[in-house]
């Protein structure tokens, strides 16, 4: 076995192609997994255009596996985190990578990973804990997804009265599914930014990179991977939009806001009904909806997923220190603190999107 590590854009096109077989072949359609979004981060003036290198595992029988990774001198974490979804690495069936041997030939001290995606076998035994991931499976049609959905919640029949009373209150209502209007993707970033000042939460798009990204696959495809926009307009306004991260098949629930004049009507729910009904009649198989427990994304999905949180570490300082931190974080999860046993863990993710936007690491190997 032979470990290359190459920068995204010096992959070999032949590699290129080996890890989109070995993608499909794997059956992680996610868009996270295509070679295309690790060349598409590290294509925009971000952490990733220095930092991000791709692990390639060969044998005998040609490549065998990718893993790609954003390195510091210290540690590494996914590539264009804090935005992907998820991680993982794309092998060939019946491949077992040796992930500690990947951590060596990347030179850092420790991998992290937040959301590592089911049949990562390789990980297992590194996994310290587990989150859902929720998605929307429509292999089988929309018309047989509603009546499963119909056994279980409301939701479609809500979404249905909500999009009847808005087009009755506001005017006629317009889905539209691949939107290229520019002053509707600008609109969505202004209703996103003000959700997270609202709600304290950190403004990724500060970071610069992040808004770079999104409008670099907005305008362009990178290979067969594409950020679509969704719109929902009423008497000719503004109600909603959702932006996609499509590869194939699979779109990727990414970043989607509303108008505060419509809150009334949930216009960002209504969406995601047009949404799935339009993508059952247009190849879309699945939307996924990510990690998060949300009550829409509850009722709405029909497919869960369980996703792990940990880190693979080489004897040393920074494995040390995530070792201290997640012991501190397991046994207060343990303990019936109520939210204080929380804390560790949204110190623990706080830190991780900092370094995530930033590329910046404090600790020695």
């Amino acid at each position: 076995m032979r470990i290359d590590i190459v920068r995204p854009a010096d992959l070999d096109p032949q590699d290129v192609t080996a890890w989109s077989a070995l993608q499909q072949a794997a059956g992680l359609d996610s868009p996270f997994f295509s070679p295309h979004w690790t060349r598409a981060c590290a294509s925009v003036d971000g952490p990733d255009r220095k930092l991000a290198k791709v692990a390639v595992v060969r044998d005998d029988d040609g490549a065998a596996a990718f893993l790609p990774a954003r390195l510091s001198p210290f540690s590494g974490q996914a590539v264009g985190a804090p935005l992907s979804d998820y991680q993982g690495a794309v092998t060939r069936d019946g491949f077992v990578l040796d992930v500690k041997a990947a951590v060596r030939a990347f030179g850092v001290g420790r991998l992290d990973f937040q959301n590592l995606f089911p049949g990562q076998t390789a990980f297992a035994k590194h996994v310290h804990g587990h989150a859902s991931s929720l998605a929307i499976d429509l292999s089988q049609g929309f018309d047989a997804y509603a009546a499963e959905r119909r056994t279980q919640t409301d939701i479609l029949k809500d979404c249905a009265k909500r999009r009847r009373k808005l087009e009755r209150e506001k005017g006629e209502v317009v889905f539209t599914a691949h939107s290229t209007v520019q002053a509707d993707f600008d609109q969505l970033l202004v209703w996103k930014r003000a959700q997270y000042k609202a709600s304290g939460q950190t403004d990724i798009f500060d970071a610069g990179w992040p808004l770079d990204l999104l409008k670099r696959l907005f305008i362009e495809p990178c290979g067969d991977l594409q950020a679509r926009l969704f719109t929902l307009h009423a008497g000719g306004e503004l109600a909603a939009a959702h932006l996609a991260l499509c590869n194939g098949s699979v779109a990727h629930a990414w970043f989607i806001a509303h108008s505060e004049a419509f809150e009334r009507y949930s216009p960002g729910v209504v969406l995601i009904a047009d949404m799935l009904q339009w993508g059952s009649a247009n190849g879309m198989r699945e939307l996924d909806l990510g990690p998060g427990d949300y009550r829409f994304k509850l009722q709405l999905s029909n497919l869960k997923r369980e996703v792990g949180h940990g880190y693979v570490g080489r004897p040393g300082p920074s494995t040390l220190v995530r070792a201290a931190a997640y012991s501190v974080r397991d046994a207060a999860e343990a303990l019936p603190l109520g939210r204080a046993s929380t804390l560790p863990g949204k110190a623990m993710r706080r830190l991780d999107l900092w370094r995530g936007l930033h590329g910046v690491w404090s600790l020695p190997r």
